[in-house]
């Protein structure tokens, strides 16, 4: 799955927030988040990640 720095990501469970949009911070084999709602940043491992992802709004100038 391509991820890009800047990517809006829609997670499948919210956050305690009640925001379920993040910001892609940083790639690689974990992934740094940053909650659009609360400002909080969460670093998960892309394996996770890839499977809770349920929308890319993508940010790259690459196809998908």
């Amino acid at each position: 799955m391509k991820i890009c720095l800047g990517d809006i990501l829609r997670l499948r469970k919210p956050h305690p927030c009640g925001e379920d949009r993040w910001e892609v911070l940083r790639t690689g084999a974990d992934i740094r988040l940053r909650c659009l709602g609360c400002q909080r940043m969460v670093m998960l491992p892309r394996a996770k990640l890839e499977r809770d992802i349920k929308e890319i709004q993508a940010a790259c100038n690459e196809p998908l």
